[in-house]
């Protein structure tokens, strides 16, 4: 669909308009130029999407080949990390009970 040509004009408030008009030359929509333009910017339109899509299919690749890349043991010696600061604190509670 390819793009409508708008006549730019002014309201008597002096609000900017924007009028779509037919073939006959016939006015087919007025809008404010803030509500016309609000339109615009909500609808995506087909580059923007392609460009989206790439974008996205990018990021999961390298997302993908990152997670590949991570060694098993920095994996491993992580969780070690995490576990033996807790034994710690569980030997500590245990001397001050006895």
């Amino acid at each position: 669909m390819a793009a409508m040509k708008r006549t730019t004009m002014y309201s008597t408030g002096g609000k900017k308009l924007y009028a779509v008009r037919a073939a006959d030359g016939t006015f087919k929509d007025i809008q404010t130029y803030q509500r016309a333009h609000a339109a615009d910017m909500r609808h995506t339109s087909a580059d923007e999407a392609a460009t989206a899509r790439k974008t996205a299919k990018k990021a999961a690749t390298k997302k993908k080949a990152a997670v590949k890349k991570r060694p098993a043991k920095k994996a491993a010696a992580k969780k070690a990390a995490k576990k033996a600061p807790a034994r710690k604190r569980a030997a500590k509670k245990a001397a001050r009970r006895k």
